[in-house]
């Protein structure tokens, strides 16, 4: 019984890494074809990237309480989705999608530093998190740290070329600090 049962366990721990790593691959060509699409190309590429992100890798009910979060921030239930979002983080902290959730809503509620704090997660879990980074700007230009929000956006920028985002918060930067020069 013993063999059976250790055989069933190794099983599972095959099939979850077969799983993750299926989806890295995936997720690295994606990435790959990012860098070479042209504009007209890349938004669906990035629409396969937030649904691989947004999709658990191993737990499907997972899956379902991130995006019922995501519901309560699109209804403005703010309070409700932040504990939904820190809920899926216990349960599995190892998912960056969860961590960038919250970091949104923390940073819609203004709590700027908790928001960086989720972020700098989210990038140690998935350093080309163009969304973490460009929300990193916004946070950063909240926090008054025009220069590092100029480079969150610089870094987003270089992992999505065609990312529209970047150019024009860089530029509003730059002539915000302009502003308060004078």
């Amino acid at each position: 019984m013993k063999k059976i049962f250790l055989s069933f366990v190794i099983y599972i721990i095959l099939i979850n890494y077969s799983l993750s790593n299926e989806r890295k691959l995936q997720l690295d060509k994606l990435f790959e074809n990012l860098q070479i699409s042209d504009a007209s190309l890349s938004f669906g590429i990035e629409q396969k990237i937030w649904d691989l992100w947004s999709t658990h890798p191993s737990d499907q009910n997972l899956t379902l309480k991130l995006s019922e979060g995501s519901k309560l921030v699109r209804e403005k239930q703010l309070i409700k989705a932040k504990k939904i979002f820190s809920d899926v983080i216990k349960l599995d902290p190892k998912w960056a999608e969860a961590w960038n959730k919250r970091a949104t809503v923390l940073y819609m509620l203004g709590e700027y530093q908790a928001s960086q704090n989720d972020i700098d997660k989210v990038l140690f879990l998935e350093k080309r998190h163009f969304g973490a980074l460009a929300g990193q700007g916004l946070v950063n230009i909240k926090l008054e740290n025009y220069e590092k929000a100029i480079e969150s956006y610089k870094k987003a920028q270089e992992i999505y070329p065609a990312m529209q985002s970047p150019k024009i918060m860089i530029d509003q930067i730059k002539e915000l600090i302009k502003r308060e020069l004078i």
